[in-house]
């Protein structure tokens, strides 16, 4: 390629021009668009990965049935939580809280609530937490990933500006409220770097899961490990504004990020001492060694 053909290449990556359609009376977001698809990827893996592990063939997705509506309204409630200032206050409008297909989804709550809908399920068909989660944990990372595109129609959670040549442009109106930049502002591309990185850690966890035969909730205790690594250090770039966003000099995503990383991580170290010489894996992930046949498909 030529100096000159290389310098009519542009140096920001423009957002789109509109991230919702209309079919007929009714919007097409592509906001929602990317979370449907991200649930999908997590089922289509999840069921893979937990079929593997001795589980019942399309048991995933009857799980999702509990976990995706509780892991929706956790994050919904963590956002609100800790943006409560959009919603309520002088010249807000506090229905806006519940618009959710406007954006506005906190991952520490998403997980919350879906982890909390999961074990609900699996304690009603005998299935064991544990490898579960270790049989989900990747597709977990994968809908992460996708689901952060959405982020990118919704031209939200960018980071600081950045002159390097894949900063994001954002149209002005979507800049921090009071905020002012000088006109062709860039900036950093947080939902690249984090889709980018999950989609990296799918790779590593399930390449150490093939090795090591990894089980006893420790693909999970590695998927956590591998998130809010990442996570840790995007959330230093952002420049968004949250209640919590300065907690000892650091934002309260920076904080969340290292205590789950150093829980993890202990997590990691007390099971495999604990079961050190024993099977990496579970006999059965179910609680009377045999999966429930009562729902399986004829």
């Amino acid at each position: 390629m030529s100096l000159e053909a290389l310098q009519l290449l542009p140096l920001s990556i423009p957002s789109p021009s509109q991230g919702v359609w209309h079919l007929g009376p009714v919007p097409i977001r592509a906001y929602a668009l990317c979370i449907i698809a991200g649930v999908v990827a997590a089922i289509w893996l999840g069921d893979r990965r937990w079929v593997a592990r001795g589980g019942r063939q399309g048991q995933v997705g009857d799980v999702a049935l509990w976990a995706v509506p509780a892991g929706v309204i956790g994050a919904r409630i963590y956002h609100v939580a800790t943006d409560h200032e959009l919603y309520f206050g002088p010249g807000r409008d506090p229905w806006g809280a519940l618009e959710i297909w406007n954006g506005g989804l906190g991952i520490w709550g998403a997980i919350s609530g879906g982890f909390l809908g999961a074990w609900l399920y699996c304690r009603r068909q005998g299935i064991l937490v544990r490898p579960f989660a270790d049989a989900l944990a990747p597709g977990l990372l994968l809908a992460q990933a996708i689901g952060r595109l959405g982020n990118y129609f919704n031209q939200e959670l960018y980071g600081r500006p950045t002159t390097l040549p894949w900063g994001l442009e954002i149209d002005p109106v979507n800049w921090p409220s009071g905020a002012s930049f000088a006109e062709g502002t860039t900036f950093h591309p947080t939902f690249l770097y984090e889709l980018l990185w999950n989609l990296a850690g799918v790779v590593l966890i399930v390449a150490l899961d093939r090795r090591y035969r990894l089980g006893r909730g420790r693909v999970f205790a590695l998927y956590v490990m591998v998130y809010t690594a990442g996570r840790g250090w995007i959330e230093t770039l952002r420049i968004d504004t949250i209640e919590l966003d300065d907690v000892l000099g650091l934002r309260w995503g920076v904080w969340m990020s290292i205590v789950l990383f150093v829980a993890a991580a202990a997590y990691l170290v007390v099971v495999g001492r604990r079961h050190r010489g024993e099977d990496a894996r579970e006999a059965s992930p179910y609680r009377d060694g045999a999966p429930d046949r009562s729902h399986a498909p004829s």
